[in-house]
């Protein structure tokens, strides 16, 4: 019983590692989306409209992003918009990095320290997405 602990563990980690890495991407127009959400929830709106007004702000967030790549020519424009992009990604994959690390490592070093390394990893996946999401486009 121990042992098929051990394994689901394994299991149920690499798949919310998978999911990470999965919707990453997204985690600026989902971050917008919600604030938007809630701010229209909050002045008064109804529940309905709040989820319709935060789906269509993160969509909205989307498809701003990809015709701003589309359109600038620039290659340092077209990177500070993935910067934005791609920033709220690392901080989402450094604080998920952390919550999983913090069961298994005691020191508080080599949980900073993995953490960081797992931020940068899903900072890169992020990256490599959002281009080939660009160039899927362009071709």
């Amino acid at each position: 019983m121990i042992i098929l602990a051990i394994f689901a563990s394994i299991a149920v980690i690499s798949i919310l590692c998978w999911l990470m890495f999965t919707l990453a991407v997204y985690a600026l127009p989902v971050s917008l989306g919600v604030s938007a959400g809630m701010l229209a929830h909050n002045s008064g709106t109804g529940t309905l409209s709040a989820i319709l007004i935060g789906l269509m702000s993160a969509g909205l967030t989307l498809f701003v992003m990809q015709c701003l790549l589309l359109v600038l020519s620039s290659t340092w424009l077209r990177l500070i918009v993935l910067t934005a992009f791609v920033m709220p990604a690392a901080i989402a994959g450094y604080c998920a990095t952390y919550g999983i690390v913090q069961h298994f490592m005691a020191p508080p070093f080599w949980q900073t320290a993995i953490s960081l390394i797992g931020g940068a990893a899903v900072c890169a996946t992020a990256f490599v997405r959002f281009t080939d999401m660009v160039a899927g486009q362009i071709a």
